[in-house]
C-alpha cells in the first residue's frame, strides 16, 4: 500500500480567475482601472497573508526568545 498525499489542486483559483477576466476587460478597453486594480486579485491576498502572519511571527519570536 502507498501512501500518496492528493491534496494537490491543478485548478485556477478565484484570484486568478478575477485576475484574468480584468484584464481582458483592461486590454479590450471596456474598463479604465489602473494596472494595480487588474492585478489586486493576485498581491491583495499576499498583502494580507504578510499582514495576518507578520504580527503573529514577531510575537512568537519574542515569546520564545525570553526562554
Amino acid at each position: 500500500m502507498s501512501n500518496k498525499n492528493n491534496n494537490t489542486s491543478n485548478g485556477l483559483g478565484l484570484g486568478m480567475i478575477l485576475f484574468l477576466i480584468f484584464m481582458v476587460l483592461k486590454l479590450t478597453d471596456n474598463i479604465n482601472w489602473s494596472w494595480w486594480w487588474v492585478t489586486a486579485p493576485l498581491w491583495i491576498p499576499v498583502l494580507l497573508a504578510i499582514a495576518i502572519a507578520g504580527p503573529i511571527a514577531l510575537a512568537a519570536y519574542f515569546k520564545y526568545k525570553r526562554k
